[in-house]
């Protein structure tokens, strides 16, 4: 299928850089990006256009770390941190989803709200519970979105009602991992929760699963100080907090990575997370939220890590990825501010190539209108942001609106080439 998109095209080819294209047309064929025109090429001249003429157009946002289950308390339960909130909180909701009813409608909830917002692509936790896995991955796939989702792994350290023996862990993801085979764009990310919560043992068995089905892999990494202390007492053995998921084989190089937040790590680890090439989801919200800290961004940047961004639903606050821009400028002002003055704050080009470019990356050619990638676009609805001088914005100015004053409204959202129901 080929077709055309007119509007004001806005993307970025690499970090800090934006390309801005007035009236003009992505051409796009069987999902692939063929190019941006002023015009439409001649060879092309019959093809349908969906004309967005003076609308916004960027790429789909990309959010590369939340929590399905725990939307059901969005906005709720911001008085502990990180330890003492999964404890009270977060394991306790958890466990519901072993109720089927519950959780359908509480994943429902989740992929109405999904659907509706500027995320195209992400990677997302469940639970434990493969029932209710499965029936998340596979309602996701009726929507045309495009991500991973991962079937929880813990066999430590967390209630009685959510642990698994380190046996039924490994044999409970094998059989995930068959029973959704036939889903073509939602697929599975091996998911250790983090290191407190999975024994080496499990760990190890995890690792061996990734790398025979070629899975990619998502956990937590350095979140909070008091969970780094606890990694210390229970791996004396190893030299950081990433050495444990490295030494077990879960820690990038042979297959993508994803470690969130990143906020305390320490030269060996900054170093161990350069060399394995794994991304860093960085997660503002949530960080202020549980009293985390504030991640040095810059520096990941400045020694060439990968950096995405993601909300982290419910540590974050919301599932709208341009509060989730707003909210990196912000802390890493604060950081330069409070921190250290060497480390330049984020500025608006930096956090839209995040938030496209650098976490589709993730998923291949994705998050650019760059010839060969795969066609993710937002039509972006303006009329609720005003201004007397529209004509005289800068593109970049127009979407730095949606950033600091969030409207999530869509008039369009495509997919893979897929236009998507967003009603």
């Amino acid at each position: 299928m080929i077709f055309a998109i007119r509007g004001d095209i806005l993307y970025t080819k690499k970090l800090g850089v934006v390309s801005e294209n007035i009236d003009s047309y992505i051409i796009c064929e069987d999902g692939i990006v063929k190019g941006v025109y002023k015009t439409i090429p001649s060879k092309y001249k019959n093809i349908k256009v969906y004309d967005y003429k003076n609308k916004l157009i960027i790429p789909g946002l990309v959010d590369t770390h939340l929590h399905a289950p725990q939307y059901s308390f969005i906005g709720m339960h911001m008085d502990l941190p990180l330890l003492l909130w999964l404890n009270k909180y977060t394991f306790k909701e958890e466990t519901q989803y072993k109720n089927m009813a519950y959780a359908k409608k509480a994943y429902n909830i989740f992929i109405k709200d999904l659907k509706k917002s500027p995320t195209t692509r992400f990677s997302l936790f469940a639970t434990i519970h493969v029932p209710a896995t499965l029936y998340l991955m596979e309602e996701l796939e009726k929507t045309n979105l495009v991500g991973f989702v991962g079937k929880v792994n813990m066999d430590r350290n967390s209630i009685k009602s959510l642990q698994e023996t380190t046996d039924k862990s490994l044999k409970d993801t094998l059989f995930w991992i068959k029973a959704q085979e036939k889903l073509k764009r939602i697929k599975p990310i091996i998911t250790p929760r983090f290191v407190p919560s999975c024994s080496l043992e499990l760990l190890k068995g995890l690792s061996k699963i990734a790398n025979e089905y070629k899975l990619p892999i998502q956990s937590h990494l350095s979140e909070n100080k008091s969970e780094i202390e606890l990694v210390k007492s229970l791996h004396k053995e190893s030299s950081c907090y990433g050495s444990v998921y490295d030494d077990n084989g879960l820690f990038g190089n042979t297959t993508n990575t994803i470690m969130a937040h990143c906020v305390w790590s320490e030269d060996k680890e900054i170093n161990l997370m350069k060399n394995k090439k794994l991304w860093v989801a960085h997660c503002p919200s949530s960080n202020r939220n549980l009293s985390s800290g504030m991640a040095p961004i810059r520096r990941y940047l400045d020694e060439g890590i990968k950096v995405s961004l993601a909300t982290d639903v419910a540590g974050g606050s919301y599932l709208s990825m341009f509060r989730a821009m707003e909210d990196a400028i912000t802390m890493s002002k604060m950081r330069e501010c409070m921190v250290d003055k060497n480390l330049r704050a984020l500025n608006i080009k930096e956090v839209f190539y995040l938030a496209t470019k650098g976490g589709g990356e993730f998923f291949g050619k994705v998050g650019s209108f760059e010839t060969g990638y795969e066609l993710d676009a937002i039509v972006l609805d303006e009329k609720d942001i005003p201004t007397v001088h529209m004509d005289k914005l800068k593109l970049i100015e127009r979407f730095e609106r949606f950033v600091y004053r969030p409207n999530d409204k869509l008039i369009a959202k495509f997919v893979a080439g897929k236009k998507i129901n967003i009603n």
